[in-house]
């Protein structure tokens, strides 16, 4: 064989050799390209799948969270009602104690009061019927009328007792006398004025019961 026949030869297995690997090429290519866009297809079908999925799931999520934060505000206002009614428990309660303590130094006050009253009513009553126009004695008995003023506008009121129907609890019967002039059991005669602080009896009348 000539040199030009090897030359000839050599170049016809290089064009062969290149020829076969631009159809690998081209192979790989194209097996890469239906590969990619396989996987672009299946891509797409979980990305649409997903998305037909999502708004229950969204749905579920923010339905899971709203229930959670209207538990969450429920408790809060089960809470502020609780203590707005322990408050307000607690200021009746201690509205009802402040009263009950004015109520209590109001009548110890009364109490004391009273036996001055019953001292300027025996010393009037002791009185001359000549000298009841004294200076010193109308100005006894004007003390006298504006304690019994102050103690009204305070509250205090003597009880009703003679003529009235004897009632233990408003009278303290002490005599029993018969007195066809008189009903039964209707007092006679009061002995100690008694008195009331608005709907309580401070002193009970001393009283005499007829019949």
């Amino acid at each position: 064989m000539s040199e030009m026949d090897e030359k000839v030869l050599d170049e016809a297995m290089e064009s062969s050799t290149e020829e076969n690997v631009s159809e690998t090429k081209e192979d790989e290519n194209v097996t890469s390209t239906e590969e990619t866009a396989e996987t672009a297809e299946n891509a797409d079908a979980e990305a649409s799948e997903a998305d037909s999925e999502d708004p229950d799931k969204k749905k579920s999520f923010f339905k899971k969270k709203k229930d959670k934060k209207d538990e969450q505000i429920e408790e809060l206002t089960d809470k502020v009602k609780r203590q707005m009614a322990e408050f307000d428990n607690f200021r009746k309660r201690t509205e009802k104690e402040k009263s009950q303590m004015y109520d209590m130094g109001a009548k110890t006050i009364v109490e004391k009061i009273l036996p001055v009253i019953d001292n300027f009513e025996r010393g009037l009553a002791a009185v001359p019927e000549d000298n009841k126009e004294d200076a010193f004695v109308v100005g006894m008995d004007k003390i006298y009328r504006q304690m019994l003023t102050v103690l009204e506008e305070a509250g205090v009121k003597p009880i009703e007792a003679v003529g009235a129907e004897f009632d233990p609890n408003f009278h303290n019967a002490v005599m029993h006398v018969e007195d066809e002039t008189l009903g039964e059991n209707v007092v006679a005669e009061e002995l100690q004025k008694g008195y009331m602080y608005r709907d309580t009896v401070v002193r009970h009348s001393m009283v005499k019961v007829a019949n």
